[in-house]
């Protein structure tokens, strides 16, 4: 596979990803700011920019403000119009590796913005927030029913995994101090889809231990953070070409997922919420280090090669697309 297509898939599913779980996490707290007047909307909204790493703006924040900047502002990077419109570009320029479902998925939901947009003003911003994880949704169903489960598709669940992670440790990361029984892990819980899974699983027990036990170790929540970097490191381990070393793990990025997963499986009962922010931060940064070792080893095209006519001694100059 050439490393831009590679390089694209693995974008493509980080910025779908991204704008799923932005759209959640928003909603969230758009409604907890509506039905809440105890909510102070300018510390809630600026505790909301500073886990999605969004810089703070002047002036005081409001419902439809931290709307306007998350949800609908095209210069901001984070934002999940910028993430759709990133998503389809990138989908745009590698055709060849996608399928046509696929590319209608994403050109449609990006053409269909604006109205969503116009629609969020007129009756509310949940129809903009329920347009995107619809879209995000369709978009995790063309990919699994119609890409063969090859290199591409390996790389497009990559990203979708890496970022889900960094998402959710986000998420938790803002709620860090929360007493065990505060309102604010079943925001928690619904940002992360986990709400109803996780009353099933506890029978409506409401506890901080619990709540966090579940979004990062449950082993059959398929978006809890272990749950997450387990798929991602199988992921990797099926891209190496020569897998099967003596000493360790070749693949930088496979070593990394693999000591994350080990922590988070062997971790002793009861003491999640001991050192939560420590192990977070540490994730956070895991995720960062892991693709950056990703980009290393299988995005960056080979070096410029010099070709001779022998007869001639006239130099010529050509690029070789890296491939995997």
């Amino acid at each position: 596979m050439l490393a831009r297509n590679a390089e694209s898939l693995f974008w493509i599913g980080r910025y779908v990803e991204r704008a799923d779980d932005t759209a959640r996490i928003l909603d969230v707290t758009v409604h907890q700011l509506l039905e809440d007047v105890t909510v102070d909307p300018d510390r809630a909204a600026r505790k909301l920019l500073r886990v999605l790493g969004i810089d703070l703006p002047d002036g005081q924040l409001d419902v439809w403000s931290l709307t306007e900047l998350v949800a609908f502002d095209h210069g901001q990077p984070a934002s999940i119009v910028a993430s759709i419109s990133a998503a389809r570009e990138n989908a745009r320029g590698a055709r060849e590796a996608t399928s046509a479902e696929l590319w209608e998925c994403l050109n449609t939901a990006y053409n269909g913005l604006g109205g969503a947009m116009r629609a969020a003003r007129e009756l509310g911003p949940y129809e903009f927030f329920r347009y995107v994880e619809d879209r995000a949704a369709m978009f995790a169903g063309q990919a699994d029913s119609t890409l063969s489960r090859d290199d591409g598709y390996r790389f497009l669940l990559l990203g979708r995994l890496l970022e889900r992670v960094d998402m959710t440790v986000r998420l938790l990361l803002s709620r860090g101090g929360e007493p065990a029984n505060s309102p604010a892990w079943v925001s928690v819980l619904r940002s992360a889809g986990a709400h109803d899974a996780y009353l099933r699983t506890h029978r409506g027990v409401l506890d901080a231990r619990l709540v966090a036990e579940f979004i990062l170790l449950d082993r059959l929540f398929p978006r809890s953070v272990f749950h997450s970097v387990q798929l991602a490191e199988i992921c990797l381990h099926e891209l190496d070409q020569a897998p099967g070393g003596r000493v360790g793990s070749r693949n930088e990025a496979q070593r990394l997922l693999g000591r994350a997963r080990s922590e988070l499986e062997f971790l002793a009962p009861g003491v999640l919420l001991e050192d939560l922010q420590t192990r977070l931060a540490d994730l956070q940064q895991t995720c960062r280090e892991v693709n950056e070792a990703i980009a290393l080893q299988y995005f960056h095209a080979a070096p410029w090669v010099a070709w001779t006519d022998a007869r001639h001694h006239l130099g010529t100059t050509a690029v070789l697309d890296g491939e995997l």
